[in-house]
């Protein structure tokens, strides 16, 4: 059992996915303060169709091949979704849900033909889609470190500038910051989070890891810094939990695990969370109730004195 994770390999894949899973964090945070939740699980599923056609024009599954194709396909994707929604009277959410539809189609066609073509069936492709942190190899690792390792820089870099744009694009205007290079920095930051994070979590789940991490810190503070950091944590716990829980199986994918750890946090944060959670708004109740009980009492014992 212990061997298992003593292994260099599965110690080199806990580190990439808890980085990984601090990068989603934070992002997640960005994301859920614009309400764009489901741009994360549009973009992550655009991103589909240019892993499958990466492979077809290169012949090989190297990581950092498929994760420019992975990047250019999402950003086709987010692309469209602002043309869709400044062009048509279409609301943005029904553009997110569209463009996740046709690209994730358009992905499992591809894959279909890629896995039909010489040598494609035991590409691993799959894998993307459930996502396998096991199969990959010590420079897939380094590729994932590097990029979620540059985001994590972006966001602390420029924290006193994320906060204004989140919170009050007008001030920030007033500032001389560029609303729309912002824009672009932002969806340049998390297609980047997305696209590293398919291997491992796989398309249908990496919208997850950026949108649970950050719902589960909201019930523990109301300090956006901490916030940041209660995200970053739950994201890194859910990276390494979902790791080592995949590592016993054989061929377990470590997307639905990670999930798992991530959901698990979640209930917890959602019970016990000392802002928002269930137990202290009830504990809260009980104490205002028992407090208005007393003041009652008392009003009618003075009336009565007064009398």
């Amino acid at each position: 059992m212990w061997s298992i994770l003593l292994n260099s390999n599965t110690q080199w894949v806990m580190v990439s996915t808890m980085i990984l899973g601090v990068a989603s964090g934070l992002i997640g945070c960005f994301a859920y303060w614009k309400r764009q939740s489901l741009m994360s699980d549009a973009l992550a599923h655009a991103s589909l169709p240019g892993v499958i056609i990466a492979f077809l024009i290169f012949r090989e599954k190297n990581l950092f091949i498929l994760i420019i194709g992975a990047a250019i396909s999402a950003l086709i994707g987010a692309f469209f979704i602002q043309w869709i929604r400044s062009s048509t009277r279409i609301t943005e959410d029904t553009a997110m849900g569209m463009i996740l539809s046709i690209f994730y189609g358009l992905g499992i066609m591809l894959l279909t033909v890629a896995n039909r073509s010489a040598g494609g069936n035991q590409s691993g492709l799959d894998s993307f889609i459930y996502g396998q942190a096991a199969s990959m190899v010590r420079s897939d690792v380094m590729t994932m470190l590097i990029l979620a390792l540059l985001v994590i820089f972006v966001v602390f870099a420029g924290l006193k500038e994320w906060k204004i744009y989140l919170f009050d694009p007008e001030f920030a205007k007033g500032q001389g910051l560029s609303l729309k290079g912002m824009d672009t920095l932002y969806t340049a930051v998390l297609v980047t989070t997305i696209v590293i994070g398919i291997q491992a979590v796989g398309v249908i789940l990496m919208a997850a890891l950026l949108i649970i991490p950050p719902v589960s810190s909201n019930y523990w503070t109301n300090s956006f810094k901490t916030m940041l950091l209660l995200s970053a944590f739950f994201g890194g716990m859910a990276g390494i939990g979902g790791t080592i829980i995949s590592a016993f199986g054989s061929g377990w994918p470590t997307g639905p695990f990670i999930v798992i750890i991530a959901s698990g946090l979640f209930v917890i944060s959602l019970v016990f969370g000392k802002e928002k959670g269930i137990l202290i708004n009830y504990l809260y109740f009980k104490k205002d109730r028992k407090r208005m009980t007393y003041e009652k009492k008392d009003g009618i014992l003075q009336s009565r004195g007064a009398k």
